[in-house]
């Protein structure tokens, strides 16, 4: 992560069976087995950002997926030397489930607006835990593709009467 170590810390206590079922109900891992998630839970911290903290910047790949307990933050993109505000996430929001499948370079930035408690895992650890259970891969899948197609709802949901040239770019779901 971007931020520097006053602003990111672990939060305790760390209650396991919280953590578990916050990732029962996240749709990336909610197709996962029982099994894997108590590993995933298990390997999970839950960190704070204070307000101003970088989570990631645009291009970085550090390959972590962070799932917001509590607080606000700012998606951005930098775009010829202007930053450009995305949208807000808060509360329940997870970013980069992607990450954790692959090294990719994150397409924007996230910044704290408020303080954020977040439970994180890195890909490293997402990884190792697969390596344990071997034959979930096609139930990651599954939730991925969940995932992508709620997003699409939600944007359909969203867009379709303000913005015709947004709408037109729909179609992530048809891959």
């Amino acid at each position: 992560m971007s931020s520097n170590s006053e602003s990111n810390r672990e939060y305790a206590p760390t209650d396991f069976q919280d953590q578990l079922d916050i990732l029962r109900q996240i749709p990336f891992f909610s197709q996962l087995p029982l099994e894997t998630n108590k590993v995933l839970a298990y390997l999970c911290t839950r960190e704070v950002f204070k307000k101003g903290s970088v989570l990631f910047n645009q291009g970085d790949t550090d390959g972590q997926a962070i799932y917001i307990l509590s607080g606000n933050a700012r998606v951005e993109h930098e775009d010829n030397g202007h930053t450009l505000p995305i949208r807000d996430v808060g509360t329940g929001s997870f970013i980069g489930g992607l990450s954790l499948m692959a090294e990719i370079s994150w397409l924007f930035s996230l910044t704290a607006t408020e303080d954020l408690v977040c439970l994180v895992i890195t890909r490293e650890k997402f990884q190792r835990a697969l390596e344990q259970f071997p034959d979930v891969m096609p139930a990651i899948i599954k939730g991925l593709a969940v995932n992508i197609r709620n997003w699409e709802e939600r944007l359909l949901a969203d867009h379709t009467r303000v913005c015709e040239q947004c709408i037109g770019k729909a179609g992530v779901s048809l891959l």
